[in-house]
């Protein structure tokens, strides 16, 4: 039976699809408050650290309890037209607990920019928690954010090879990683992803630097493009040198996929730092 997409919108409309959907993303607000609130009471929270001049180039450090073995980097999502990183503060928890401080990032949004730009500013957010912390670095992130991490270890990425190096292991969760499938939906009136944009940030389209670790983690109820999404990077990047995994987390949708990062023994922060 062959398999066609109808309507565009609808394949990468998540809130609609998932029952009890309208309660994120405010369901995320209350817990990463209470952690902020947590850390930044025990002295383990540098927030609104600049990486640039613009008011969204802010990112919060939540730092373990002994010092640091590493770096986590988590970069939201939102289609890259909206959140910013108050919404995820607890995700930290399972890093943290680990022993690793945890960087969370907020970047400019489209239309303001376009998605060139927010590679960048995801760069340049990266290379300043690299300053502040020392040793092995893991990114991760969370459907657009899950883009912006995999683009981090492309060849001729915006994050210079040096600190490429760093990177020990990408976990895109939900991740987009061909962008040519949203220039069908009404959303690119906002992205403008034209076919050279497509090309030039969609990481399934390009070549990962040599020894990239990637895992692609998606829900198991999540729409069906999303896990499509997932599947394509890890596969076409298998055929490109690097080490890649495939994980569908059984019956997690595209809002809940992400809680585990909250929890220390889960599998997706050992995935992220085991």
């Amino acid at each position: 039976m062959l398999y066609t997409i109808k309507d565009w919108d609808n394949a990468y409309a998540n809130g609609p699809n998932i029952a009890g959907g309208e309660r994120w993303p405010g369901l995320w607000v209350a817990p990463a408050d209470a952690y902020r609130k947590e850390l930044a009471g025990q002295g383990r929270a540098k927030l609104d650290i600049a990486y640039g001049a613009h008011d969204r180039q802010r990112l919060d450090l939540f730092l373990p309890a002994a010092a640091p073995k590493g770096l986590v980097v988590f970069v939201h999502g939102g289609y890259w037209m909206r959140l910013d990183k108050s919404f995820w503060s607890h995700l930290a928890r399972g890093g943290n607990a680990h022993g690793f401080a945890v960087a969370m990032p907020s970047y400019r949004l489209c239309p303001e920019v376009g998605l060139a730009d927010i590679s960048s500013d995801v760069a340049q957010a990266i290379a300043r928690a690299m300053d502040e912390v020392a040793g092995p670095v893991a990114l991760t992130g969370h459907s657009a954010g899950g883009h912006l991490v995999s683009r981090m270890i492309c060849r001729g990425a915006p994050l210079p090879p040096e600190r490429q190096a760093r990177i020990t292991s990408v976990v895109s969760i939900s991740g987009l990683h061909d962008l040519r499938p949203l220039q069908r939906t009404a959303m690119n009136e906002t992205l403008r992803i034209d076919d050279a944009t497509a090309l030039r940030e969609s990481p399934a389209l390009l070549a990962p630097i040599e020894g990239a670790r990637v895992t692609a983690w998606v829900g198991g109820a999540e729409r069906n493009e999303f896990r499509r999404q997932a599947q394509l990077l890890a596969n076409i990047w298998t055929g490109l040198g690097a080490s890649t995994a495939y994980v569908e987390a059984p019956d997690r949708h595209h809002f809940d996929v992400i809680d585990e990062l909250a929890e220390p023994e889960s599998g997706l922060v050992g995935a992220l730092v085991g």
